[in-house]
């Protein structure tokens, strides 16, 4: 009996307050949708940077004939047979270094050519422009200061880079991205919140003469609560599928078909599916818990009948 009494209270609790209701679903699948794909956007962050910091090399470039008035350390002409040998010997002793790739002024040009057949500059360069380098694979990406300070200013090298450096302002962009929708989310949430906790004191204020009532016979406070809890976790409830259902769904038009990024952009790595099904129990989670806690806070004055 009391099961049915329960059923029947949040079906007419559901019935009364129906847009309200709608209303508190659509806020509560928006905000656990954005709050999912913020999560996943930051996983995706995370991935990238430990998929490519792992390949990131450290570039020494040699000097070439051309650069005598523009650097220093390039004063006495192109890197010589000597130079180079000295340099690749100190390079594989220092203990962060793992490999030491050797690109030849002609290597470098061919890449070049490769990379940027559409550059109006590709036909005007010749392989003697082209820098000598060596490639630099560390044990640990963010040891480039060991390399470049025992090898920036030497003589026959004209620089020294730090591939990392290059994916900083990406990254930073990426991380941008993922706070200004937290930002958001919090906001969502805020509505959201709002929302259950009106529907829910409007519901408790159509019903207070039944849960006066039920109060005055010795009713529990648990089990006057427990009809607007349910309404509010239902509500969540659907709300949460629906969030799940946008993920799923952003998914599959995003990356793997529609606009299809996945083979589009080939150098990343994105997500699997794997990946996202394992954040659709916690939205679920969440879309029933947020609703029933913030309708247990709302119902505590009506209680006192």
């Amino acid at each position: 009996m009391r099961v049915q009494f329960v059923l029947s209270e949040i079906g007419v609790g559901l019935r009364r307050n129906l847009t309200m209701t709608f209303a508190v679903i659509i806020s509560v699948a928006l905000s656990l949708a954005l709050a999912g794909g913020a999560f996943l956007v930051r996983e995706q962050v995370s991935s990238m940077k430990g998929y490519w910091y792992d390949r990131v090399q450290v570039s020494i470039f040699l000097c070439n004939k051309n650069d005598a008035k523009s650097y220093p350390t390039c004063t006495k002409g192109a890197v010589t047979d000597a130079q180079k040998a000295s340099i690749k010997a100190d390079l594989l002793k220092l203990p962060v270094v793992q490999k030491v790739f050797y690109e030849s002024s002609e290597e470098a040009y061919t890449h070049y050519k490769q990379q940027f057949k559409d550059s109006p500059l590709a036909g005007s360069l010749t392989p003697d422009q082209m820098q000598e380098s060596f490639r630099v694979k560390l044990k640990d990406p963010t040891k480039f200061n060991v390399v470049a300070s025992a090898f920036s200013g030497r003589p026959g090298i004209q620089e020294v880079q730090d591939q990392r450096a290059l994916l900083e302002n990406l990254f930073r962009l990426l991380n941008g991205m993922v706070y200004v929708a937290y930002a958001v989310l919090v906001f969502m949430l805020a509505v959201a919140m709002l929302l259950i906790v009106n529907t829910v004191r409007i519901s408790a204020f159509s019903r207070r003469r039944e849960t006066g009532i039920m109060r005055l016979v010795g009713a529990s406070g648990f089990y006057i609560q427990m009809p607007f809890l349910m309404e509010a976790a239902f509500a969540g409830l659907v709300g949460g599928i629906m969030a799940c259902g946008m993920l799923l769904v952003g998914r599959y038009f995003l990356v793997d078909h529609g606009l299809a990024l996945a083979k589009q952009i080939t150098l990343i790595n994105f997500l699997s599916w794997s990946d996202i099904i394992k954040v659709l129990p916690l939205v679920l989670a969440v879309g029933i818990l947020m609703p029933a806690v913030a309708a247990l806070v709302a119902l505590r004055k009506y209680l006192k009948v």
